[in-house]
């Protein structure tokens, strides 16, 4: 039906006859004569039709937006003055001499105009026109050659692909896992995968060496803004290689996949921190590099003052009292402070203390705060020096529990360095490593894995295990770029002995840790291999690559925040018979029991 794609036609085409399909983007009636911009999924280009073909130009008149046509006509130079320098097809245009219309359109919901503000929900009700979008068509092409540069660097690098089951045993981790009924054993369950982390430990100790799979994830977690139920991530692992090893093949293929789509040169190596430095220094175990800001240690500055709201987590081993030098911040409204006063509670912040400092060389006198009549002078001079306050900054502090202040100042850094412009930089990689292997759940009081249970604790720290837990560090390290984490993995262990420690540190007991994980320490026995490996979170991935705001706008048909599909209204209610044959019966909430 075609000869080129819309996007496709140029000046080499000029004098030749060639037929395109599309969509109309616009159509405009300009003194007689009728443009009509068709578009397909590689651009658009100008049609135009004049009355010298009467019927032809009457059937133009009746073409409206996102109508489907096929036309044939003849490509010529655009007149002059009328070149559009800014598209690929805007040194030419094509005179029509057929049209048909394939297919009529009611008017679109919305116009297709990169422009038009367009609510999310609804342009995820009419996700199908809403892909037409030459913007997210852009983006997902973008995600088509992300998959297809890393496929061919892991092929290129003796990487095999291998499929994992879709449908598994349930062994619930940290977030909930999506069941399946199984209509041929009743009452009994398939999960949906986390994620194929315990296959693709089995595919090493079956000898496959490198495995890689991007496969489709299933989470059924509590709401959050930029999570989706179902996501995508490129799984690796690799057998007989060490951290460094692993962590330097990595970002070898992700310098290659930025030099593919962006032409950017990432640097190599990337730079590498601990966690507990990241932590200290800005709060986040995935920090954004690009600002410039760090939180700065004031414990002991504050464990002797008397303003208690300083003291008190000075002197608590789990509270922390930190400060955030702002350059230039002392031009802050107060209105602005409350503002960030708000954001920052959001994290269980109580508040924000602040200290502008005018005129430094006056000592108390030259700074402007409600907290300075709590400070002693000494304490405030301290702080300055602490702080390398200048004229003209702005201090801000946190002090609480040591994650609501890391929580709170790290996210606020951030914010910062976006709202006063302070970001340095376009692209900052970097690898987080030595993580803890646990931290303590207080509310359940015991143990829970950092990373997950299956990560291999330092080899000289095992005795950690017995004696101290908690200072316990794992082989694990994370991949970050801007603030966000792209991916984690670990070596991970291949010893029973040290998998059934670990499974006893955390509280499995025998019986459940046969019943979960039985077919992984039954295959431990049988030669396993020092293995290890990491997954990419690939929507995270292409939506740092395309620029865009949320994951959801580089994923074909996206869920809502609220885990529902508005295009096709899932999830949804089930007929009596099907809930039957599974053996099902659904119990309503209570709330809707008693409204029914």
């Amino acid at each position: 039906m075609r000869s080129h794609y819309c996007g496709q036609i140029n000046s080499a085409h000029i004098d030749q006859e060639v037929e395109l399909c599309g969509w109309v983007h616009r159509r405009r009636d300009h003194g007689g004569v009728i443009f009509i911009d068709l578009r397909d999924r590689e651009g658009l280009v100008q049609v135009v039709y004049d009355p010298d073909l009467p019927e032809i130009f009457q059937l133009a008149e009746h073409v409206r937006n996102e109508f489907v046509l096929r036309i044939k006509g003849r490509v010529r130079p655009r007149p002059e003055g009328t070149v559009n320098p800014d598209l690929p097809t805007g040194e030419v245009e094509i005179l029509g001499l057929e049209l048909e219309i394939l297919n009529r359109a009611d008017t679109p919901p919305f116009q297709l105009d990169e422009h038009e503000r367009v609510s999310e929900e609804v342009r995820l009700r009419y996700r199908y026109v809403d892909l037409r979008r030459p913007e997210m068509l852009e983006k997902i092409r973008v995600r088509a050659k992300a998959t297809q540069i890393l496929r061919r660097f892991l092929d290129d690098s003796g990487f095999l692909d291998i499929e994992t089951p879709m449908l598994t045993k349930a062994t619930p981790e940290g977030a909930r896992d999506y069941l399946v009924p199984s209509r041929t054993h009743p009452g009994q369950f398939f999960a949906l995968p986390q994620s194929p982390q315990l296959f693709k430990q089995l595919l090493m100790m079956a000898g496959m060496d490198r495995y890689y799979q991007i496969v489709r994830c299933f989470r059924d977690e509590d709401l959050r803004a930029d999570r989706q139920p179902e996501f995508t991530q490129l799984d690796i692992e690799t057998s007989f290689l060490n951290e460094d090893e692993i962590m330097q093949l990595n970002e070898e293929m992700i310098r290659t996949l930025y030099k593919e789509i962006l032409d950017v040169d990432l640097p190599d190596p990337f730079p590498r921190m601990t966690y507990h430095e990241a932590m200290d220094r800005y709060g986040s175990d995935r920090p954004d590099l690009r600002v410039p800001l760090e939180l700065i240690d004031l414990q002991d500055v504050m464990a002797s003052v008397e303003f208690k709201v300083f003291s008190g987590p000075a002197k608590d081993p789990k509270g922390r009292v930190a400060a955030l030098r702002v350059p230039g911040g002392n031009t802050l409204s107060r209105k602005q402070i409350d503002e960030y006063t708000k954001f920052v509670g959001i994290y269980g912040a109580k508040g924000l203390a602040y200290i502008k400092v005018n005129e430094k060389a006056k000592g108390v006198e030259g700074l402007q705060s409600p907290i300075l009549k709590f400070l002693p002078d000494e304490a405030v001079s301290a702080i300055l020096e602490r702080t390398g306050a200048e004229d003209g900054d702005l201090i801000f502090f946190g002090a609480d529990k040591a994650r609501v202040v890391n929580e709170s100042l790290g996210a606020l850094r951030v914010r910062l360095g976006e709202d006063l412009a302070l970001m340095e930089g376009e692209w900052k990689p970097l690898w987080v490593v030595d993580f803890p292997m646990f931290e303590w759940d207080e509310q359940h009081d015991r143990w829970t894995p950092l990373h997950h249970p299956f990560t291999s604790p330092k080899l000289d720290q095992l005795d950690l295990l017995d004696s101290d837990p908690g200072a316990c560090n794992s082989r694990a390290y994370d991949m970050v770029m801007n603030g966000v984490e792209l991916g984690g993995g670990s070596i991970r262990i291949h010893q029973q002995d040290v998998q059934q420690k670990i499974f006893q540190l955390l509280e499995i007991g025998e019986e459940e840790a046969e019943e979960k994980f039985g077919f992984l320490l039954s295959a431990l026995k049988f030669g396993c291999p020092p293995h290890g490996g990491l997954a990419f979170g690939l929507d995270r991935l292409v939506m740092l690559l395309t620029g865009s705001d949320s994951i959801r706008d580089v994923m074909a048909f996206p869920k809502t925040q609220t885990a529902a599909c508005l295009l096709t209204a899932a999830p949804s209610d089930v007929g009596a018979d099907q809930l039957r044959e599974l053996s099902i019966r659904v119990r309503k909430p209570a709330s809707e029991e008693t409204s029914a």
